[in-house]
């Protein structure tokens, strides 16, 4: 199994169809689960800022090539062209979400050489909006500052809940995620242990391998890997 992440500004009218048609299985050769979503910015407020012409698409797919025919056969992958995507190579994950392997490692020490992902995804119970919202603003606004963060968004289609972030080495992401107990994240993580925001969530983190396209004329990783002297 490998992911996807998409995003683009396709503009408010491309948007809203976007949002009411998310690519399914069983008409997408190899596509085992996609989410679609408007994307805010981490900002650290209670209340989020969605971008309302820019969509993102999670998808997890079976293999390389069931991507490889979705960007190149499906009318969504057109939509989208003009803007980023990269693929991911899932090292861990904690939770439950549709697509995802019921093997993927849970265990938090991760070797990997280089560049990490995190996905965070949630079906956010109504009763627990209030919660939600004011843990995740503070875990947003610390992620912001955070050393080695090379890049990071929210994405929200209610009741879905999401955050994508890219950092430049595991341990710059276990910092933020597990560091200081008292530390904004683990306050989060800790609150969600003690009573769920949501009905089903899932926290994967993942090896980026493929990156293409750009937004606001970049794109991050293959900055990234350039100043590595890699890939």
């Amino acid at each position: 199994m490998i992911a996807s992440v998409h995003l683009s500004d396709v503009g408010v009218r491309s948007a809203l169809r976007v949002l009411r048609r998310a690519p399914r299985p069983t008409s997408t050769p190899g596509l085992r689960h996609a989410n679609v979503a408007l994307t805010a910015p981490l900002s650290g407020a209670v209340l989020p800022s969605p971008a309302f012409s820019r969509v993102g698409l999670i998808a997890f797919w079976d293999d390389d090539d069931a991507l490889d025919g979705f960007l190149s056969d499906h009318p969504m992958a057109a939509t989208l062209a003009g803007g980023w995507h990269v693929r991911l190579d899932p090292l861990r994950a904690s939770g439950s979400w549709p697509g995802l392997p019921s093997d993927v490692p849970t265990k938090h020490d991760v070797e990997l050489d280089g560049p990490a992902a995190a996905l965070t995804l949630g079906r956010l119970r109504v009763t627990q909006v209030v919660r939600f919202l004011r843990a995740s603003a503070k875990a947003e606004g610390a992620v912001v500052g955070a050393p080695g963060l090379i890049w990071a968004t929210g994405l929200a289609r209610p009741p879905l809940v999401s955050t994508f972030s890219l950092w430049q080495s595991t341990d710059a992401l276990s910092a933020y995620a597990y560091g200081q107990r008292e530390a904004a994240h683990p306050v989060a993580i800790a609150a969600q242990r003690r009573k769920p925001f949501h009905h089903e969530s899932a926290f994967i983190r993942f090896r980026p391998y493929g990156s293409e396209g750009s937004l606001d004329g970049r794109n991050p990783l293959v900055e990234t890997w350039a100043s590595a002297g890699g890939r």
